[in-house]
């Protein structure tokens, strides 16, 4: 019988143990890998699907995002990007055992240059997804075609694509998902008693372009508004800020202006998204 030294054995068994916790990470590693696609994009901007792990409660929608990495200097785009850029463009179709996506939009920044004022995102943003399957017994795939626009002095298309199969397993994205969906404008109304509300909308001016005048209140430091119109074909300004009250209330104001043909504003349904920090509400506005 061959025999092996003592000595030698215990060598064998420290190399073994080193080799085991050298490869330990790159087992869990592709593991986890199902709970994000890979990136796809440039050295511009990247778009990747991640998972958000369990469902919240039985036959909830499953969780996932959108994450979108930009460069430094890079910016995209809010659903509506303001004097300048395009809105994202999501497309599941293809997608398998999917009945319906609900889209999150985190709560946007304003930038002002030279092109004027753009509302969006720079760094980086993920867009919480909800969705729906079609038999919540099978597992769902997802397959995303994205088209947006990135911008530093110039703006670029971009485009991106990723597939993730969702099983509502556990995702190390689910903390990131979270602070994302957190992000996301509350529903409000006007008047509500709340530390960041809109107080009133009311209009001043019977002229062609009359004024939009907004009452909020906010905790101190930076607020900022957004206005949207009933349908994507409105291009509304940018509501500009006035000077502070000593109750703490601001006013924005804006020239109801960027119609489409044809439109009439009388009882349209204008959107308004206060933003405050990490805090965000969103409250439909009747025009009388």
């Amino acid at each position: 019988m061959f025999a092996v030294p003592l000595w030698q054995l215990d060598r064998f068994a420290a190399v073994s143990v080193i080799v085991i916790a050298l490869l330990s990470p790159l087992a869990s590693g592709a593991a986890r890998a199902a709970d994000a696609a890979p990136w796809d994009g440039d050295a511009r901007a990247s778009v990747r699907l991640i998972a958000g792990g369990p469902p919240q409660a039985r036959n909830a929608p499953l969780r996932a995002g959108v994450e979108v990495k930009l460069a430094p200097g890079w910016k995209t785009y809010w659903r509506y990007p303001g004097d300048s850029g395009v809105p994202p463009r999501f497309d599941f179709a293809g997608s398998d055992n999917v009945k319906s996506v609900t889209i999150g939009w985190p709560a946007p920044h304003r930038f002002t240059d030279e092109s004027g004022s753009s509302i969006g995102y720079k760094t980086e943003v993920i867009f919480p997804l909800r969705i729906m399957p079609q038999d919540p017994a099978r597992p769902v795939r997802l397959h995303l075609n994205l088209d947006y626009a990135v911008c530093e002095k110039l703006c670029v298309p971009a485009e991106g694509s990723a597939e993730l199969a969702l099983d509502g397993a556990a995702s190390r994205f689910a903390d990131a998902l979270a602070a994302a969906e957190a992000t996301v404008p509350k529903p409000a109304r006007i008047g509500d008693a709340a530390p960041l509300a809109v107080r009133s909308v009311h209009r001043e001016g019977d002229g062609a372009h009359p004024h939009i005048v907004v009452d909020v209140v906010a905790p101190p430091g930076p607020v900022d508004l957004f206005a949207e119109g009933p349908t994507p074909e409105w291009a509304l300004p940018l509501p500009e800020p006035t000077q502070a009250a000593k109750d703490g209330s601001r006013r924005f104001i804006f020239v109801l202006d960027g119609l489409p043909p044809g439109a009439s504003p009388h009882g349209a349904a204008l959107k308004l998204t206060l933003v405050a920090g990490a805090n965000a509400v969103e409250v439909p506005a009747p025009l009388d």
